[in-house]
């Protein structure tokens, strides 16, 4: 029998889509009154990976992404996903838009040491339900010193093009898990 352990904390990670940089200046704000202090910013890249947000955020959409300076713990993510929900919605409201018309993508996700997990309200065979209307899944896994795809990887996520932040990421992870005296065991696949 296994001894049960509560798990590491994670680095929260925010995946922000938006028409402008004013949106995702305006995103960043709001997030850090919810999740405190931002550690990471990614530059941002223009999206163009599918056309399925183009009628809620327009034809030149922005990706960017933050991680925030406390960690947290995985069972925390649904939680996280219904604040960041609840912030679209308020951005609706603030710029008079139908709460259908997402001005601003707001989705919350953990690095650990060997995986990225993104939260989703959307339910499928791979995804695990965690509560809350809120279902969770393994986008990404560290296996030999890189981030790795799986079949149903968001073709944006399986692209190179964001693991550089996301390693960054995961190092300033590991070196909190240094500076609080803990160490996680790195993945052996």
């Amino acid at each position: 029998m296994g001894i049960v352990r509560p798990p590491p904390q994670d680095k929260l990670i925010v995946g922000l889509l938006a028409g402008d940089d004013d949106l995702l200046r305006e995103a960043s704000r709001r997030l850090t009154r919810e999740f405190g202090e931002i550690d990471l910013r990614s530059e941002s890249w223009s999206f163009e990976a599918t056309e399925y947000y183009r009628d809620e955020l327009g034809d030149d959409i922005l990706r960017q992404f933050v991680s925030f300076k406390a960690l947290v713990s995985p069972d925390r993510l649904a939680e996280i996903k219904r604040t960041t929900n609840d912030l679209e919605q308020r951005f609706c409201h603030d710029l008079a838009v139908p709460s259908t018309a997402r001005p601003v993508n707001i989705d919350p996700g953990l690095i650990s040491l060997a995986k990225l997990v993104l939260a989703t309200t959307k339910d499928h065979a791979h995804r695990i339900y965690l509560g809350r209307g809120i279902h969770a899944e393994v986008t990404l896994r560290y296996v030999d010193r890189k981030w790795t795809p799986w079949p149903w990887t968001y073709p944006d996520y399986a692209a190179r093009t964001y693991h550089t932040f996301f390693d960054q990421v995961r190092e300033v992870l590991k070196g909190q898990y240094r500076d609080a005296g803990d160490s996680p065991s790195e993945p052996r696949l």
